[in-house]
């Protein structure tokens, strides 16, 4: 899969639309950089970019960025909500697909280097790109703003990373860093700012000091009044969701909130999210309101309407979501994103990807839909209402399997290229012919492992159907049967492709190993689906 990088600069200006305009269009139209969203704030006054690419795209493209910036912003005139200490205030690196965090340490320390070399500002940094101890946090970093800057400095202990320790009065300094990816979540009240930022000392980990902290980890927060609005927000930033789950963090606010006789109205998530923070919200309010939900749209509609995302505005999944949003850059690129028919066709095409493998994934995620179907067709129907909590236990697992054989068939292809990629290498030498040799090895054996995970995650569901089969809706019978037959055919391919790889790989050991794994998978294979079918014949 490709290298995927994030990167969110900040700059203070949200309500100049010449100047956002310009900024959104230096990064749209750099090589290899996809704009996701650009999020303006007329109380913050201030513009959150979001854009991915490879590392050496991303990086170019936040100097873009800074340099359509830098004769657009005056920070002598700046004045807004949210605290900031120059023009790009800050710009984290953040990794998304294929990079590691070392990846955007380098993506900060490249981007720092060069932009000095290119404005000649001061550039801090921060996050998991930090020097020193005391530079980790941003707000430690951004203490006392852009109005402090100029005395700041002067002193030796806050000298910049990169650049200059010079005062420039209409850009001030850019921080820039790697990190996890950041909520910025806003809770709605009626209340005054002062209201708020009372909640926000309670939630926020800093509270109030060191003797008194507050109640997340991960959470830093603030209050403010968005004048556009007329309403009060508890601002947070999450720094890690996954520790401290947005759900968590509205929950709390407002908790707080009806204590102190202040209505929460809803909420607001400023850029984008990941999908997996709004999933771990909706199984929070499935297992809280014993509700019982499978599908992603509906789980994601759910947290919309919990936490009122759309309070302040529209919250299109496909506009906020990184994961949507990443994939709609990718869809001409994947397999699963074509239509059947442009799947069937370049199967058919004279090119030795997608064959079979992809094939036998496409079949092995239509045979746990047609399972899933069954269920749904079964499931709240007043005939079978004393089945229901049976088919709250079947269905859950067809319908993640469809979802993660779907993603295989885009990972057979992907394997089989690794191999070609090394067929490729040149063998001038006796070191490159040695490179060569390794690398389609370990091509092999990557073509090897897809398949196999393939037939190892059919088999998980041969339980799951013969219990379908006895209970499911009668009349989708046929359903269940052609279930059994696509999920048998799927390990079935899965094994010749196993084999057919394995001839050509030179540890004995994997080669020995590897064919009686996928011998016994097929052997499974073949007697489940003999006792799917022999059990819907009995069903009359």
């Amino acid at each position: 899969m490709a290298k995927l990088v994030e990167c969110v600069p900040n700059f203070s200006e949200g309500c100049n639309k010449q100047v956002i305009d310009a900024i959104a269009e230096a990064i749209s139209t750099t090589d290899g950089c996809s704009l996701l969203d650009v999020d303006p704030g007329s109380s913050t006054n201030r513009t959150v970019y979001t854009f991915v690419g490879s590392p050496e795209a991303v990086v170019e493209g936040a100097l873009n960025a800074a340099r359509a910036a830098f004769p657009l912003i005056d920070m002598t005139k700046h004045s807004g909500e949210h605290p900031r200490t120059g023009a790009m205030d800050v710009c984290p690196f953040i990794p998304v697909q294929n990079v590691t965090m070392e990846d955007c340490v380098n993506c900060a320390n490249i981007f720092a280097e060069r932009l000095t070399e290119v404005l000649h500002v001061p550039v801090y940094l921060y996050g998991e790109a930090a020097r020193k101890e005391n530079r980790t946090s941003l707000p430690s970093v951004r203490a006392g703003e852009y109005e402090a800057l100029a005395e700041k400095l002067k002193m030796a202990e806050w000298a910049p990373d990169y650049g200059p320790a010079t005062f420039i009065p209409s850009w001030g300094a850019t921080v820039t860093g790697a990190r996890k990816f950041l909520i910025a979540y806003n809770v709605n009240l009626l209340s005054t700012k002062e209201q708020a930022h009372r909640i926000a000392l309670d939630i926020r980990e800093q509270g109030r000091g060191k003797e008194q902290p507050g109640l997340l980890k991960k959470v830093q927060g603030m209050g403010w009044y968005l004048e556009e609005s007329n309403i009060a927000q508890v601002s947070t930033n999450i720094l890690d969701y996954e520790l401290t789950p947005v759900h968590t963090v509205y929950e709390e606010i407002c908790s707080i909130s009806k204590d102190l006789n202040l209505p929460a109205v809803g909420s607001q998530i400023v850029g984008l999210v990941p999908l997996k923070a709004l999933l771990d919200c909706a199984d929070f309010y499935i297992q809280k309101d014993s509700l019982f939900i499978v599908e992603e749209e509906h789980k994601v509609r759910l947290v919309i309407s919990k936490l009122g995302l759309d309070s302040l505005g529209a919250f299109n999944p496909k506009d906020r979501i990184i994961e949507y949003m990443v994939d709609s850059t990718q869809d001409d690129k994947r397999l699963v994103s074509l239509s059947l028919q442009q799947f069937v066709r370049s199967v058919g095409a004279r090119t030795a990807a997608p064959g079979g493998g992809s094939v036998s994934a496409a079949v092995a995620a239509m045979g746990a839909a047609l399972g899933a179907m069954v269920g749904q067709m079964t499931y709240g129907k007043r005939q079978f209402e004393g089945l229901d909590g049976v088919m709250r236990t079947l269905i859950p697992p067809f319908h993640q399997a469809m979802n993660e054989l779907l993603v295989m068939v885009d990972s057979d292809s992907m394997a089989f290229n690794s191999y070609m990629a090394a067929l490729k290498m040149p063998r001038n030498t006796k070191d490159e012919v040695k490179r060569r040799q390794a690398a389609m090895q370990e091509g092999l054996k990557k073509a090897v492992g897809v398949p196999l995970s393939l037939a190892q995650q059919v088999n998980l569901l041969w339980p799951c159907l013969k219990e379908m089969v006895l209970h499911g809706n009668v009349a989708c019978k046929s359903d269940l049967q052609v279930a059994a037959k696509a999920l048998e055919t799927a390990v079935f391919g899965a094994y010749y492709n196993v084999t057919i790889n394995l001839k050509d790989i030179q540890d004995d050991y994997f080669k020995t190993t590897t064919q009686q794994k996928a011998s016994a998978l097929l052997l499974e294979a073949r007697e489940s689906a003999s006792a799917v079918l022999d059990a819907a014949d009995r069903r009359e």
